[in-house]
């Protein structure tokens, strides 16, 4: 493994745990989470933010086991405890915004889109055959839970015709722009 393939294997995995921490924070924020009902049902392990909490705790653990079996111990190195803490009080404080805003869906759209980008660049650079299968498994499972926060997000921006309004041109300012290169490749844009 080179030394940017092991840069970007190491953001992708601070992604994926940032987005899992944040998963987490919004899953706890639920209406009913006081409900003891909640807290043992199925429907709660089957919500989008369990099932995305543990698609990104998926991807995480491929990442650290393929770094930590390269023979550089720097290379080896795991996430921080402090970066662990600083996720888990970020997505504290953003999930409780986004309640409280009625934005939960949104918000997490916006954080599955980002893991996406970032898990296609890694897969695309990847030189390991295994590697490569592995997170083009997590990235189809990434694609469906996208397609269903998007779900999510509309369902939550019907309830509040004037952030409709605002979700439907951002919407469509994306997909013009998805299709372009200099939507896709900024830094050729010159």
């Amino acid at each position: 493994m080179i030394d940017s393939e092991v840069m970007r294997l190491r953001q992708l995995r601070n992604t994926v745990l940032r987005a899992r921490a944040i998963a987490a924070a919004l899953d706890f924020n639920s209406e009913r989470r006081n409900s003891t009902e909640w807290r043992n049902s199925t429907e709660r392990r089957n919500s989008l933010f369990s099932r995305s909490a543990v698609g990104c705790w998926r991807i995480a653990r491929v990442i650290t086991g393929k770094l930590r079996e390269n023979p550089y111990l720097d290379y080896q190195r795991g996430p921080s405890e402090a970066r662990a803490v600083y996720d888990r009080l970020s997505a504290a404080v953003l999930g409780s915004v986004a309640r409280y805003r009625g934005r939960r869906g949104h918000i997490f759209l916006a954080e599955l889109k980002r893991v996406a980008r970032e898990l296609d660049d890694a897969r695309a650079l990847t030189w390991s055959a295994d590697l490569s299968d592995s997170l083009g498994r997590s990235q189809a499972q990434i694609r469906e839970l996208i397609q269903e926060a998007a779900a999510a997000a509309r369902k939550e921006a019907g309830s509040h015709p004037e952030k409709d309004t605002h979700v439907r041109v951002r919407d469509v300012a994306l997909a013009d722009d998805a299709g372009s290169v200099a939507g896709t490749w900024p830094y050729l844009a010159f």
